[in-house]
C-alpha cells in the first residue's frame, strides 16, 4: 500500500459511502490495496462477487464516486 496514510483514510471513507448501495443488494466490497500511483484495488463479496454487472459497476459506480471525491485516484481495479 501507499505510505500516504491520509489518502488511504480518505479512500476508506469514500468507499464506506459507496458500500451502502452494495449492502442493500446483499453484497459488499473490501479495500485490498492503494498503490503508490493511486490505484485503488477492491474485492467484491457476497452477491456482488458473482454479479455479471460487477465490471460495469466498478467503472461507472465505484471509480466515478471515488474520483469525484478524490480526483487524484487514477483507477479502481477489482481483484479476486
Amino acid at each position: 500500500m501507499t505510505h500516504d496514510k491520509d489518502f488511504i483514510i480518505k479512500v476508506k471513507e469514500a468507499l464506506e459511502e459507496v458500500k451502502l448501495t452494495f449492502l442493500s443488494h446483499r453484497g459488499d466490497l473490501d479495500l485490498v490495496e492503494v498503490t503508490g500511483d493511486k490505484i485503488v484495488k477492491v474485492r467484491f463479496k457476497g452477491a456482488c462477487g458473482s454479479c455479471p454487472m460487477a465490471a460495469s459497476t466498478l467503472k461507472t459506480g465505484i471509480e466515478k464516486a471515488l474520483k469525484d471525491k478524490l480526483p487524484e485516484v487514477k483507477a479502481v481495479e477489482s481483484v479476486v
